[in-house]
């Protein structure tokens, strides 16, 4: 009789237990659930955090910010700067060529008869640098830019060519006015010369 209680006893144990186990495992899964939740909240949170510090990353430094600021103040300035009156287009037929040969450049200017400047040209300006702007081909260039926008912007035809230094272009200078469609009525060299000027050196004595 006693291992009969004791059986039952048992089975009754092992029914309880079974009874606690399944109260408990929808509670253990809800635990389960709110954790994962917990967890991606916290997940959302950081990825947010990241992209806001991302985005405060990504803003312009204080330098680049300033310059905009200026630009946009210098373009509201020039739309309030009234528009300048536009020149009366005139006609010069015959001019001036004066070139300027040196031994490390070589300038061509043309004006009208008064002096006042139509167009020039150097060197520089056509892009040469160092030894190249004192060449022939250079002052054949400049020549060339000069009398184009002289011809385009004044009808220039005719020209007095005065050349001063002793630079390798000067010939070459003459020779494209000429090629360019310019007639050299005359050519004159105002080369400053010395002439009993200042005292020079005494010897050196060794």
């Amino acid at each position: 009789m006693s291992e009969e209680k004791n059986l039952n006893i048992k089975e009754e144990e092992t029914v309880v237990v079974a009874d606690k186990a399944k109260e408990a495992a929808p509670k253990e899964a809800e635990a389960a659930k709110s954790d994962a939740k917990t967890v991606a909240v916290e997940d959302d949170h950081e990825d947010r955090a990241f992209s806001l510090d991302s985005s405060a990353d990504e803003e312009l430094p204080d330098e680049i910010k300033q310059k905009l600021e200026k630009n946009k103040q210098a373009r509201a300035k020039k739309k309030l700067v009234k528009k300048r009156k536009k020149r009366i287009a005139r006609t010069v037929k015959v001019g001036h060529a004066y070139i300027n040969a040196t031994y490390n450049n070589t300038m061509v200017t043309l004006a009208d008869t008064n002096g006042d400047v139509i167009a020039w040209a150097s060197a520089g300006v056509a892009g040469f640098r160092g030894a190249k702007k004192a060449t022939p081909y250079a002052s054949q260039i400049i020549t060339k830019i000069a009398v184009q926008k002289a011809k385009e912007e004044y009808g220039l035809q005719e020209v007095s060519v005065f050349v001063s230094g002793v630079g390798t272009g000067r010939e070459a200078a003459i020779r494209s006015l000429n090629a360019n469609g310019l007639e050299v009525s005359s050519i004159k060299d105002t080369t400053s010369v010395p002439h009993n000027g200042c005292r020079p050196k005494k010897p050196r004595r060794v």
